[in-house]
């Protein structure tokens, strides 16, 4: 799971793409341009393929402000997917 506490990735997303993995699971929090200003992407996948090689229709996105409190709902929302998608992970973790 991802603590909140330690969960600071703003400055980097602001340069960078950020992706890791949780357990099966894996994600990207990236900076997305709007007409309304930037927007906190993240999206999630299952393992094992890399974010370019996993098709479209396996990959969840949800958006979020552009700031601090955006990437805590953000963990929380990563959190929350990865516990109500749990078979999924655990499965794809299976696969390979």
């Amino acid at each position: 799971m991802i603590d909140q506490e330690k969960f600071h990735v703003l400055n980097y997303v602001k340069k960078e793409e950020y992706s890791a993995s949780m357990d099966g699971m894996r994600y990207m929090l990236k900076k997305k341009e709007v007409e309304e200003g930037s927007r906190l992407e993240v999206i999630i996948w299952p393992e094992p393929y890399c974010y370019a090689k996993t098709p479209e229709e396996k990959k969840q996105r949800m958006e979020f402000a552009f700031s601090p409190e955006g990437v805590a709902e953000a963990a929380q929302w990563l959190n929350a997917q990865y516990e109500e998608q749990k078979p999924l992970w655990e499965l794809s973790k299976k696969i390979f």
